[in-house]
């Protein structure tokens, strides 16, 4: 779109603030409505009487919004989510909440759905435990396992509330929520579940589904970042979460090597049992105790 095709409708004044503000953006992307104000000849609440907010007139010049918006949007999104939910978040809140127009909300996220994909990607430490997978594609589950917890819990140690609410989002239900989850999980599962059954193959861990074994391995750290607060005034002391991840670690380490078969001592047929003196069973072959 033109300046000249954006400015129909808005009379000469709001003509001149769009040919102004194409000229001081296009020197400046940051500048502010008080520099197009001075640039158009007109005070900064003329400016905002035809554009309510910067988006507003980026949307007006066709240009793409600032890059501070998507973070901004992002931000403000995760904000809501911990308050009402998704089904109570409000495009048009999210929208004045981030300084950004409601048009601008939808160029970057057209839905709901979009928007917790987003947000899933943004506070979910996802990409960072695909890098360290594929990174260390060769490492044992000892080494990769606790580093992954470490990785993981790292990341979402300043924004457990957002986790909180997505994680909840996702358990009821929700199918914004649901389809917004599937494409950042499905990456990771792809990963996560390509290295799980290299190391089957191996014989390092123990041969189950794959989708089990990966929730398997996710839940115990997930459980636990999700009722911290919960657990240590229970337990009434602080666990250190470094601590806490290693331990869990080891535990589900544990629970995923593969049984070592037991080998059980064949009693010959005919053979009677007689107690030792440390009390456990020993076969004869029926002939008489000589001590006795």
């Amino acid at each position: 779109m033109t300046v000249a095709g954006a400015s129909d409708g808005l009379g000469s004044t709001g003509s001149r603030i769009l040919e102004a503000a194409a000229r001081v953006l296009a020197v400046d992307p940051s500048a502010s409505f008080a520099a197009v104000a001075d640039a158009a000849g007109v005070s900064r609440a003329t400016v905002h009487r035809y554009f309510r907010t910067r988006g507003e007139l980026l949307i007006a010049l066709d240009l793409e919004p600032d890059p501070g918006a998507r973070k901004r949007v992002l931000a403000a999104a995760a904000e809501l989510l911990g308050h009402g939910g998704l089904v109570g978040l409000s495009m048009d809140e999210v929208a004045v909440r981030a300084g950004v127009s409601r048009a601008t909300v939808y160029r970057l996220f057209p839905g709901r759905d979009a928007l917790f994909e987003a947000l899933v990607s943004a506070y979910a430490p996802l990409g960072r435990v695909i890098a360290l997978i594929e990174n260390g594609a060769d490492d044992p589950p000892e080494v990769l396992i606790p580093a992954g917890y470490r990785l993981a819990a790292s990341v979402v140690a300043t924004d457990l509330g957002v986790l909180r609410a997505m994680i909840a989002e996702v358990a009821s239900g929700s199918p914004d929520a649901v389809e917004g989850a599937v494409r950042p999980f499905q990456d990771l599962f792809r990963v996560l579940g390509g290295y799980l059954e290299r190391q089957m193959a191996a014989g390092r861990i123990v041969t189950m589904d794959t989708m089990l074994a990966a929730q398997a391995l996710l839940s115990p750290l997930l459980y636990h970042l999700l009722t911290w607060p919960l657990a240590s005034r229970v337990a009434g002391r602080d666990i250190p979460l470094d601590d806490a991840v290693d331990q869990l670690a080891a535990v589900v380490l544990r629970g995923l090597r593969p049984v070592e078969p037991t080998h059980r001592r064949v009693i010959p047929r005919g053979a009677s049992r007689r107690h030792t003196s440390l009390g456990g069973p020993t076969p004869t072959d029926g002939r008489a105790d000589p001590g006795r």
